[in-house]
């Protein structure tokens, strides 16, 4: 074989398989001041790198079936990147395409301001699910292991359950860090209790909801929208019954956060009855959203 022919074929090989995050990170440093913008800029990309080339499932992707997301790092005033400290607050969002459509569903939208790590320019960033390495591996592959759980549970009954064991044993690798964000106390809004919620027992119901909602209701709403509304409606029943038992987790209140846009756009139209059912229920798991979700029953 020649090169030209080895180097065609290393360029389909690649083309056939991916890993599977598609990660934009992007940082926010105005609240520091720094005359360098460069250093902010290879964070993104040393950040980014780090979740899209690191190798986290056993599954092969396409580059087509990557799973897009977006890491949004607002940095504090209170970083000090002469010592290489930062301190950020951090949305997270990722999504999924919905089947014959051009719309891409999300999965996930989270806020964690509870970022603190050392970071300096060429600094390697090693995953090691076993032991903890330093605070800023652990928040990337923690977030990494999270996003593809949920896109896995998607497409499967509780197929996220090996994503999400591992981004707890990064949990507890984490506890005795001294960073917080890791432990059960002073907030119920962390990763903690992300994880918790995720693999306790109590909360299936929710991500049983998450794949009837999506590959059973969004996957055929192009076909049978009615139908559709449906099985939507009747996944969030499940999430109501939980939130009763367990009233405002924060996989509820997380899982509302991603939908909220989504359902009210569904939910304009549509069989009446359903609609005003569905209307209910999710004020019902969410008063403070009445608003949001007024087109409804109008």
């Amino acid at each position: 074989m020649n090169k030209l022919s080895f180097l065609g074929l290393l360029i389909w090989s690649a083309s056939l398989s991916a890993q599977e995050l598609s990660c934009r990170v992007i940082v926010n440093a105005q609240a520091i001041n720094s005359m360098d913008s460069r250093n902010f800029t290879e964070m993104e990309v040393a950040f980014s790198e780090f979740l899209n080339n690191t190798k986290w499932t056993s599954d092969e992707f396409k580059i087509e079936e990557r799973i897009n997301c977006n890491i949004l790092l607002t940095l504090g005033g209170d970083s000090d990147p002469a010592l290489g400290n930062y301190k950020a607050s951090v949305q997270i969002l990722s999504s999924r395409p919905v089947f014959n459509t051009s719309h891409e569903t999300i999965l996930f939208n989270f806020a964690d301001r509870d970022w603190a790590f050392e970071y300096v320019n060429s600094q390697p960033i090693i995953y090691n699910e076993n032991s903890f390495i330093d605070n800023l591996s652990a928040l990337l592959s923690y977030y990494a292991l999270i996003i593809i759980g949920l896109d896995y549970d998607s497409f499967g009954k509780m197929g996220g359950d090996p994503y999400f064991n591992n981004a707890s044993r990064i949990v507890t690798n984490a506890q005795n860090s001294g960073y917080s964000g890791w432990d059960q106390f002073n907030s119920i809004r962390n990763r903690y209790w992300l994880t918790e919620n995720l693999l306790n027992s109590q909360m299936i119901p929710i991500r049983e909801a998450s794949f009837e909602y999506h590959l059973l209701g969004m996957d055929h709403f192009y076909d049978d929208p009615e139908a559709s509304r449906k099985i939507i409606s009747e996944s969030i029943k499940k999430i109501m019954t939980v939130n009763q038992s367990r009233p405002r987790s924060i996989i509820t209140i997380t899982w509302l956060d991603a939908k909220s846009d989504e359902l009210a756009q569904i939910f304009s139209q549509g069989n009446p009855t359903i609609r005003k059912n569905t209307y209910n229920m999710l004020v019902n798991i969410d008063p403070t959203k009445r608003e949001n979700f007024s087109s409804m029953i109008k």
